[in-house]
């Protein structure tokens, strides 16, 4: 590279603000995020009791606009931060931060009361988060890696008809009829089942499969059928999308007029696109880091007035699913990182705990705590 181009690439790169820059840029996307109107230099000294004057302020506030983290809408003298600034905001300013105490508590409690329901994590998840950072909310459902047997039943109903009652682990139940040759008794059915569940309790289908040739015919008969159940199970769609607080978000300024109401809800609402922003935000296996998406990031168009805080929950290897908060790049970014990094927490335990019996897991690794 010439010299000459090397000073153009330097010219375009943003200036890195000093301290007191930096310390400004904090105020006004504190102070932002509190009012929803653009920021003065005089409400800044006389809220924050700054002691440099309005015109220092001001000419500070200028140059961080030309550096680009701040803009100011038609011909206000406020600023208001682009997505530049808050991204420089989440990644430099932003103090480590965690729940209050009593709040972690309360919050471990209500989980506690539903840790052996699957099915009420995700609601749960979502209706706390939403209270907790005052935005919408959205939590997916843990999706097994592959699908690992739990036990199964075979209950006689009448003649030579049996139901197939099989539980995944992670609570999943598929049922099947089945039609014997002839009639067995009830308790030759459940003794089969007993033999069946101390053989494949914890194994995954292929893991099955494997021991199917050694068991006698009517018990391998059965766990074929398992089998097939299991891989079936395992191809499925990923359970649907649980969401809370949409109505309050579309309440705030931001999404009041100019369609953007309508873009929030494609997010929230449509499956595919949700999909589609998880799969760029988070990896399938980073477990319990957070990842901040500010106005789309330039790659949807739909979220250029909104924030997303989101996280991989689960047990990598076993069984994984995302959470996080939407809202718009006006929101307290310390308080939903901190609520989305713990109840990420907690629901990974919860999958640990409620997923894992007989499954050999990798140990438990520190995640990078960092947006």
């Amino acid at each position: 590279m010439s010299p000459r181009a090397r000073r153009k690439k330097a010219s375009e790169q943003p200036h890195e603000p000093t301290p007191r820059q930096q310390m400004i840029l904090s105020l006004v996307v504190r102070e932002y995020v509190r009012t929803a109107t653009p920021v003065g230099s005089r409400t800044l000294v006389e809220r924050y009791g700054l002691e440099i004057s309005p015109a220092t302020v001001r000419n500070e506030l200028a140059r961080l606009e030309a550096m680009g983290y701040l803009t100011h809408p038609h011909t206000s003298a406020g600023r208001m931060p682009t997505d530049q600034g808050y991204r420089y905001f989440v990644e430099r300013l932003l103090r480590e931060s965690e729940l209050p105490l009593a709040e972690r508590r309360t919050i471990a409690h209500q989980f506690q009361q539903v840790r052996q329901d699957v099915e009420e994590w995700m609601p749960l998840a979502a209706s706390v988060l939403a209270r907790t950072t005052r935005s919408a909310a959205l939590v997916t459902a843990p999706r097994a890696t592959q699908a690992r047997y739990r036990h199964l039943q075979l209950i006689s109903t009448q003649g030579r008809l049996v139901l197939l009652i099989l539980v995944l682990q992670g609570g999943l139940v598929k049922q099947q009829m089945l039609t014997l040759p002839e009639p067995m008794p009830q308790q030759v059915l459940s003794e089969a089942a007993d033999r069946l569940n101390q053989l494949c309790a914890g194994l995954t289908a292929d893991e099955i499969e494997t021991r199917i040739a050694a068991l006698p015919l009517f018990e391998a008969d059965v766990a074929r059928l398992a089998v097939d159940i299991m891989r079936r199970a395992g191809s499925t769609a990923a359970d649907e999308v649980y969401h809370d607080g949409l109505s309050e978000l579309l309440q705030e300024p931001e999404f009041t007029e100019g369609g953007q109401a309508g873009k929030v809800l494609r997010v929230i609402e449509e499956r595919s696109f949700l999909e589609a922003v998880l799969a760029d935000a988070l990896g399938p296996t980073t477990i319990g880091s957070v990842r901040v998406m500010i106005g789309g990031e330039g790659r949807f168009d739909e979220l250029h007035a909104c924030s997303l805080v989101l996280s991989r929950y689960g047990v990598a290897g076993l069984a994984t699913g995302a959470l996080g908060v939407l809202g718009p790049t006006r929101m307290g970014y310390g308080r939903a990182i901190s609520a989305v990094r713990f109840v990420a927490g907690i629901l990974s335990e919860l999958v640990r705990e409620v997923f894992a019996a007989g499954a050999e897991l990798p140990p438990t690794t520190p995640t990078r705590r960092s947006p």
